[in-house]
């Protein structure tokens, strides 16, 4: 008799380690190894622990699946169940809450953080500024990254060394030098990252990372979450904005992704459909996340929710961390001396190197093997994974020294990380974020938005209705080729048959599903039963709709209908 053996994992498995890439906010990268339990929260640590950083509340750690779909990487789970790409890993740190008032943030090196993903945001297209907005804060990254205009060291041009804008004409360059010369001299990189913070956070777009999708028109509309509540984009102008306390529920379903809740004293539904199903989830989650963090105000009022219809539960998901308030709370108490902040400007431009400023075209710039990407974050996870991309990209690991950081700069301009492109200085502004006509995808994808996720998004999302277009094609050419045959070979009677069977069916069908529903639906309407499953049914939005606009109606004209026919007979017998 042969015995049953299950082979058990050897220790070698179990403790095989995992390498890990981080890609800074600078474009620099640390690396780490972890085993295959490791949670997320190690690697969100191991990063602040590298910057020294305690207000770390604000900040996360995005990767890209290989469907191209974004992801916020779950502290609370094991780091290899969630990700889907081979090993080794790359991820991205960024920043994932952005600061309602940036003036409460208490250390310097925290604003100079969210400094550099405001310039990230400006440059790739996500924060949209007028043009006199785009001018100071344009100026003030100079200010920041140059220091004091000098004429004997900057030329007329030496704006035009600085990729800030996506499409940066020449009148705005003009429009930041002269505030560069005039109006901020005499600032610290410290004090001129803090004036861009304080005028980037009241433009409408702060803080939006914009999710592609349409409305119920088919409009492309891009949706985002900010501290003060949902908002919705459609071409450059805001056409929503439900403040986080009038928002009751969020939920998807499939692709369709539907916020419930009250404006002017109104109910209000709004529907929208991503390309992909995973596209909403993440849509639904971020808005979970984003509701928790700026309206709760104690960490112990988060809930679980759920993506739930009427009878089934769907996803349960829920934000696990510190919210807006205790986040702002803990910073005032830190008392420890000021971490150093290390800056490129400060190896780049110091008056012991007598470093000038390089452009975009030196080719000896480690960082030009990410030309030709708008967005680093998805590119630079995609050749993350791939061995010629490992190779290109620049690597700094934690223990990089202050040498090596210098020799880094020596080679790549002050702003390196943000990319060139072309000059266009027919349009005169800088509104671009999501200005685009609608009915217009490939200028929306040109124009619009330089954001290489959402191009991908898009691109995706055609070529599915692409292949689903043929597939519905094909299918219905052998659909019709199969129902000629079989109407050759079925007799009349035969015909007849199966079309009598086939209404049984339904009608049997229709009976079951009535004697289901029409009870439970009378035990919602009509008891009194105060049961936990049957509460939260009887809460939900729409249950209150169909109960008090076709329930009731339908109820009094019955019982009015009634009351005749009893009234015409009492009539009768007397």
């Amino acid at each position: 008799m042969k015995m049953l053996r299950f082979r058990s994992p050897s220790l070698r498995s179990l403790d095989q380690e995992i390498l890990c890439t981080i890609r800074l906010l600078d474009d620099s990268e640390i690396s780490c190894s972890i085993q295959r339990d490791t949670r997320g929260q190690f690697l969100l640590d191991h990063v602040c622990n590298h910057y020294n950083l305690l207000e770390k509340d604000y900040f996360g750690i995005r990767y890209v699946d290989p469907e191209k779909q974004r992801h916020w990487l779950e502290p609370n789970k094991p780091v290899v169940r969630q990700m889907k790409s081979q090993q080794p890993y790359t991820m991205c740190f960024r920043v994932k809450f952005y600061p309602h008032e940036p003036m409460k943030i208490k250390e310097e090196l925290t604003r100079y953080l969210l400094y550099l993903q405001l310039k990230r945001d400006i440059y790739h297209g996500r924060l949209l500024c007028p043009f006199a907005e785009a001018a100071y804060l344009g100026a003030c990254i100079i200010q920041a990254e140059l220091g004091d205009y000098d004429p004997e060291e900057h030329p007329s041009d030496y704006i035009r060394d600085f990729k800030l804008f996506p499409k940066q004409s020449l009148k705005l360059e003009r429009k930041i030098m002269e505030i560069h010369k005039n109006e901020l001299r005499g600032q610290c990189a410290a004090l001129a990252e803090l004036n861009m913070l304080q005028r980037a956070h009241s433009l409408e777009t702060y803080g939006v990372d914009p999710h592609p999708c349409k409305d119920f028109t088919g409009s492309t509309a891009f949706l985002g979450f900010t501290a003060t509540g949902f908002v919705v984009f459609q071409g450059n102008k805001r056409i929503h904005l439900l403040k986080w306390a009038d928002v009751s529920k969020l939920k998807f379903e499939g692709k369709t992704f539907y916020v419930i809740g009250i404006q002017k004293e109104k109910k209000l539904v709004l529907t929208f459909h991503t390309s992909t199903p995973a596209a909403c989830k993440h849509l639904w989650k971020c808005g979970v996340e984003n509701q928790a963090f700026y309206k709760c105000a104690k960490s112990s009022q988060i809930k679980t929710v759920s993506s739930s219809n009427i009878f089934f539960k769907g996803s349960r998901f829920r934000y696990s961390g510190r919210v807006a308030k205790e986040v702002i709370e803990a910073s005032s108490k830190i008392q420890r001396e000021p971490p150093e902040v290390r800056r490129y400007s400060d190896f780049c431009f110091s008056p012991s190197l007598g470093v000038a400023p390089v452009k975009d075209s030196v080719p000896l710039s480690p960082l030009k093997s990410l030309a030709g990407s708008a967005d680093a974050e998805q590119q630079s996870t995609e050749a993350g994974n791939s061995a010629s991309g490992n190779d290109l990209q620049p690597r700094v690991s934690m223990e990089t020294s202050r040498s090596a950081v210098c020799l880094l700069s020596l080679f790549s301009s002050p702003c390196a990380s943000m990319l060139p492109t072309p000059v266009d200085d027919s349009q005169g502004g800088v509104d671009l974020l999501f200005s685009s006509p609608v009915q217009s995808p490939v200028r929306l994808l040109r124009e619009l938005h330089a954001d290489p996720d959402i191009q991908a998004q898009l691109e995706a999302e055609r070529e599915r209705d692409r292949a689903y277009e043929r597939t519905r094609l094909a299918a219905r050419s052998r659909m019709s080729g199969v129902l000629t045959s079989s109407l050759r070979l079925l007799s009349s009677n035969d015909r007849v048959n199966a079309c009598v069977l086939s209404v049984a069916r339904f009608v049997a069908v229709v009976m079951g599903v009535l004697l289901v529903t029409v009870p439970t639906l009378l035990l919602l309407l009509e008891s009194d039963i105060d049961v936990s499953f049957l509460h939260e049914i009887r809460q939900t939005p729409e249950f209150e709709q169909f109960h008090y606009e076709y329930y009731c109606p339908l109820r009094r004209w019955i019982l009015c209908k009634i009351r005749k026919q009893i009234r015409s007979s009492v009539c009768l017998n007397m």
